[in-house]
């Protein structure tokens, strides 16, 4: 009874302290928010109060459960099983609140640079690189807590030793077993640093132009017009050409293609196209132009360029386009669309007679 008495009040207590401590941290991170609202750095660091918690929580069962525990009883036969577990509590919490204080930062930085840049292709490069940067850490803080994790338990300190001892073949195996992976991991980094590739960007793979919307150290996924999400290896991007609709800028140019016939007064349907362009919302006012690009014995073939900032804007704008000029030719110069010849050809009976007439009108004329 006395034992179970001990381990309820080291049990509770734990947690209103650990309770006690998590409150205090939140309201003094409230109450640095409202300070400085220039910064989102305090209330992203609410987000740690759980982590915080089980650490918090960890740290006092461990220092409290041994003077619940007496010289004899159950509590003293699982004692170690006990303080093993406190301690697993205790790696694993501290990881958790690691990663989210390091997440906290980061995203309060990269907020504090959105702010204060106007560079939306910068913007979308910092985003891949600090995303790229907690993916990182966040492996890297998971490894080192599972090592840790892995060292309090007695048999895997003891094959540590030889493990270390065969590191180098391990090594060599894992590199070639791996090979894949690591090419992937390394392609991850590249596309980071060396800005082939961002979040947000407008790019071409394999025949289909989408957005950019995630990327990670292996993969990368792109959402298509028709809301569907491609997955491809970052890999991908460092070994085939593709297209980046959003290098260098997001503005774009497109064509409109429109075939007409050869007595098209393309005058005034280039008046019209830049009466309508005043009234479009897509066109960005940059550039515009309307010009016969080909000919052929049955038509022509009208070419009509516009501008617009991006790449959903620049297919709105020349849908927009196309049904103007086909509209406008059908409304006020019918006689301007293509023509398709469906006559009958007159056959070899008919065709005689017209010959013979054709024949004796010219021997006529040519009689003196």
């Amino acid at each position: 009874m006395e034992s179970a008495i001990r381990l309820a009040i080291s049990v509770g207590g734990s947690a209103l302290a650990a309770l006690a401590v998590c409150r205090v941290a939140d309201l003094l991170a409230r109450f640095a928010d409202a300070r400085h609202p220039e910064t989102p750095l305090w209330g992203l660091l609410r987000r740690c109060r759980t982590p915080l918690y089980v650490v918090v929580m960890a740290a006092l069962l461990r220092w409290t459960y041994p003077m619940a525990s007496p010289d004899r009883g159950p509590l003293v036969e699982h004692a170690e099983a006990v303080s093993r577990f406190l301690l697993l509590c205790l790696i694993g919490g501290g990881a958790w609140l690691t990663v989210r204080t390091v997440a906290a930062v980061v995203e309060s930085s990269y907020a504090r640079y959105a702010g204060r840049s106007r560079d939306a292709a910068r913007l979308r490069r910092v985003r891949t690189q600090v995303t790229l940067i907690m993916r990182v850490v966040s492996v890297g803080v998971g490894v080192i807590a599972a090592a840790a994790a892995l060292v309090t338990f007695p048999s895997f300190r003891t094959l540590g030793t030889s493990l270390l001892a065969s590191a180098g073949i391990i090594g060599i195996v894992a590199g070639v077993a791996a090979q894949s992976t690591l090419s992937n991991l390394f392609a991850g980094f590249q596309i980071a640093f060396g800005d082939m590739v961002r979040i947000g960007d407008t790019v071409v793979v394999d025949g289909e132009w989408g957005v950019v919307e995630e990327v990670t150290l292996t993969f990368l996924t792109v959402r298509t017009w028709d809301e569907r999400r491609v997955t491809l290896p970052v890999s991908y991007f460092t070994s085939r050409p593709f297209e980046n609709w959003s290098r260098g800028g997001a503005e774009m140019t497109g064509a409109v293609f429109v075939h007409c016939d050869h007595t098209t007064p393309v005058a005034l349907a280039r008046k019209h196209l830049e009466e309508f362009l005043g009234t479009c919302a897509t066109w960005d006012g940059r550039a515009w132009d309307l010009a016969v690009t080909d000919t052929s014995p049955t038509g022509i073939t009208v070419r009509a360029i516009v501008t617009a900032k991006d790449a959903d804007d620049l297919w709105t704008t020349r849908c927009a386009v196309r049904e103007e000029l086909v509209g406008w030719l059908a409304r006020e110069h019918p006689g301007a669309l293509p023509k398709v010849v469906t006559a009958p050809a007159a056959d070899a009976a008919q065709e005689e007679p017209l010959r013979s007439r054709r024949e004796h009108g010219l021997a006529d004329r040519a009689a003196p």
